[in-house]
């Protein structure tokens, strides 16, 4: 019975000592908890996994993260042959070692060995303090914590990570890219043991300083671990033959602006895996230096390049500027993302909306010439006009009145829907202060934006999350922008043998200021931009000449000789026979026709009517209405069918065209239909006028192909008759006026206008 009773009480106090330990433990656990990790230096990769950027830690320091894919079975088995052999044996501390080291200190009266285990080396890195033995209590608790809180692997991963290697250098990855710039799992067992022997004494065994002694130390663990038979035999003559190669090295700083958008994208994220391709980046890097390189005698000094691999839609190069390193020219600015001037780039996105609603098609014509929009006069690149031109002229060209009159036609709020889903965020934040001068660059977007419309157009329309065109309108689009012939093709590449297919467009902001060229095939999307972030103008920079060679560079620098396939023709989409004069579908005197391309249920069917019909006098002197029309000695014949934009062209430069007899004077009918345009002044506009200057308004009018004369009245009071295409001035009164035009065949319009007298 005693016996029972004393073993009983032996085993209550054995289990209530654990329990009591247990539960100290997890209160001090509580009370104090791990330090913190230490911040990691932020490592930027490519696609493949090699490091294209890497930047200090917070507390200034090389210390990268080593992942535990990076710790080889070489690498691994090194570390624990030399620091701590039982590491998978014990829970953080190991006795034998302990009691081994306190005896051997205590016997010779200082301290000749160690005990600590890769573990503790842990904590005293994690939290440094003086070695006391009051210290090595609290280091032997944080020991405990860590196995409690981390697995094997683990903590041995947080040794690598924190190891020092002198100066500011800790990690062994810090240590493997800085001395040998390899990543630790593609050391030699030389190179491991020579990373292996140093963290014990790193300013004894300082790498590049040192390597006389550094050099011995690691022939010297090399042979202790051929004695232990640690490693093959073989491997380990190998590397006792391996000469020591050990160069301090800079770190790769490739693709700065991208690698610091992502670094403030991502701050506690110390390997940031990105889609970027090195090898292309160092290319492209290189390609933008040196071309803006051969710029700067034009005054021309900065670039921006953005490519994306549009079967991935990931980014796979990222150049922010010519040189990062170039303060004074603004190297540092991200030019992707800085706000420009668009130029002519977003013309092919109002051209694909108004596919889509089936306003045009490639043979519809437009009206180029001279057009005001309530005070707005656009006027193109060449300040030259081109009357009737086709939509596929208009596009490949570049013309500024054709795009500015379709964009009128399908409505800014169209533009605007459609840029929103590609995320135009200043354009949108700013769209009620803009006009129809959008589609000519009259709008702040970034390279970053516009590259993404282009991938849009190369993905069929489709951006990540809505459709912004049709793939119909995409492939139509497409095909005009591959056209090899177009004016601004740069001349050395006109024949080049070897030219990649691309579709692409440039573009030049007003005061010459921003140059664009965008491209894409099924392979890329690349945009480039080029002037100067101080946003000085050149008389030199135009997309067509500056930026389109760069464009083409750098497609063959990496998409040279590809076998892509060409775009696929939409099955929704067909082709059908259209008056070539006006691009409609052909009426009975439509003899001159074209084939084109047009969308089915969606391009508009409107019969042509470049002619019309009309009754004339056997000599063609007089025409006549039906009204009247005489029984016999009269004719039908077709005569052109001229919008009064085009009239007023026709008589404005001077150019012949033929017109309609004039109508039979004797008939007193009054028409309702075709009354003038007055084109100035602007209907409910406010003029003002410096009463001390004498200062005149301007009269002027487009009117229909059989008018001669009008007549303009101010305030219901006849002022003066003129010609159709005379220019007439007046002094106005201040206040409200009323401005009325009649043409000869008795047809007007009116509007309203207000001047203010003011004394400048």
């Amino acid at each position: 019975m005693l016996k029972r009773w004393i073993k009983n009480r032996t085993t209550r106090f054995f289990f209530s000592f654990l329990m009591a330990l247990l539960l100290g433990f997890l209160l001090l656990n509580a009370l104090f908890p791990l330090p913190k990790i230490k911040p990691f230096s932020t490592i930027i990769t490519d696609s493949k996994g090699q490091i294209v950027h890497v930047f200090l830690s917070k507390d200034d320091k090389w210390r990268l993260f080593t992942e535990l894919s990076e710790i080889n079975p070489t690498l691994r088995k090194a570390i624990i042959a030399k620091e701590d052999r039982y590491f998978y044996y014990h829970l953080g501390i190991n006795p034998l070692a302990i009691a081994r080291a306190l005896v051997n200190n205590i016997l010779k009266q200082k301290r000749t060995s160690g005990a600590s285990t890769i573990t503790m080396q842990v904590a005293r890195l994690l939290e440094p303090k003086r070695r006391t033995y009051g210290n090595k209590i609290v280091e032997l608790f944080r020991a405990t914590q860590l196995e409690c809180h981390y697995s094997k692997a683990e903590i041995l991963q947080l040794y690598l990570n924190l190891v020092p290697y002198g100066g500011n250098v800790e990690g062994v990855k810090s240590a493997a890219m800085l001395y040998f710039d390899k990543l630790p799992q593609n050391l030699s067992l030389a190179e491991v043991v020579t990373l292996v022997v140093v963290p014990n004494r790193p300013n004894t065994f300082k790498i590049n300083q040192n390597n006389t002694k550094l050099f011995a130390e690691r022939q010297r663990w090399l042979n202790y671990f051929l004695s232990q038979n640690t490693f093959d035999k073989t491997d380990i003559l190998d590397a006792l033959q391996e000469p020591m190669r050990c160069l301090r090295r800079e770190l790769p700083r490739f693709a700065p602006h991208f690698a610091i958008r992502q670094k403030n994208e991502h701050p506690n994220q110390p390997i940031i895996k990105t889609s970027l391709d090195l090898n292309k980046q160092k290319t492209i890097e290189r390609l933008t230096k040196n071309y803006i390189a051969n710029l700067y005698i034009k005054n021309i000094r900065n670039a921006a390049v953005l490519v994306i691999n549009n079967q991935t839609s990931q980014i796979e190069a990222y150049i922010g500027s010519a040189d990062f390193q170039n303060r004074s020219d603004g190297g540092q600015v991200d030019g992707i993302r800085a706000l420009r001037s668009p130029g002519s780039t977003l013309k092919p996105l109002v051209y694909g909306l108004a596919m889509d609603k089936g306003f045009i098609t490639p043979k519809t014509t437009v009206a180029d010439v001279p057009v005001n929009y309530f005070g707005y006069e656009p006027v193109n690149f060449n300040q030259q006009f081109n009357g009737n031109v086709s939509v596929e002229f208009a596009l490949a060209n570049s013309l500024n009145i054709p795009a500015v009159k379709i964009l009128e036609q399908i409505t800014l709020d169209t533009l605007f829907k459609a840029m929103q889903k590609i995320g135009f965020k200043n354009v949108l934040k700013n769209k009620k202060t803009m006009g129809l001068s959008v589609a000519l660059g009259g709008c702040s977007v970034t390279l970053e934006d516009m590259t993404w419309l282009y991938w849009a157009f190369a993905n069929g329309g489709k951006t990540s999350n809505d459709d912004i065109l049709s793939e119909e309108s995409t492939f139509l689009l497409t095909q005009i922008l591959t056209q090899l012939t177009r004016p601004e093709l740069p001349s050395q590449w006109q024949n080049a043998i070897n030219m990649p297919k691309i579709a692409w467009k440039t573009g030049t902001s007003y005061g010459r200021k921003d140059a664009w060229s965008i491209g894409y095939n099924r392979q890329y999307t690349i945009g480039v931009w080029i002037g100067n972030f101080s946003g000085q103008g050149v008389a030199e920079l135009t997309g067509a000449t500056v930026a389109a060679p760069l464009l083409f560079q750098i497609f063959n620098a990496i998409d040279l000789n590809t076998t892509q396939e060409a775009f696929e023709m939409p099955k929704n989409l067909d082709f059908r026979l259209v008056c070539a004069e006006t691009g409609q579908i052909p009426n009975d005197f439509c003899h001159n026709q074209v084939m084109d391309y047009y969308i089915p249920t969606v391009s508009s069917n409107k019969l042509c009517e470049h002619l019309e019909m009309h009754s004339v006098s056997a000599d063609s002197s007089i025409s006549f209405c039906t009204n009247c029309q005489p029984e016999n000695g009269f004719k039908k014949k077709y005569y052109p069918n001229y919008s009064p934009q085009m009239l007023h062209y026709f008589n404005e430069y001077h150019l012949p065209y033929q017109k309609i007899p004039t109508h039979n004077p004797n008939c007193d009918r009054i028409f309702a239909q075709n009354a003038p345009e007055i084109t100035s002044p602007l209907q409910n506009k406010t003029y003002f006028v410096d009463v001390t200057d004498s200062l005149q308004l301007l009269l002027q009018c487009n009117a229909a192909n059989d008018v001669e004369k009008v007549f303009w009245y101010i305030d219901n009071q006849f002022y003066k008759q003129a010609n159709v295409t005379q220019k007439i001035f007046f002094t106005p009164k201040s206040g409200i006026i009323t401005i009325t035009c009649v043409d000869d065949k008795g047809r007007k319009s009116s509007l309203k206008t207000t001047t203010q007298n003011v004394n400048f």
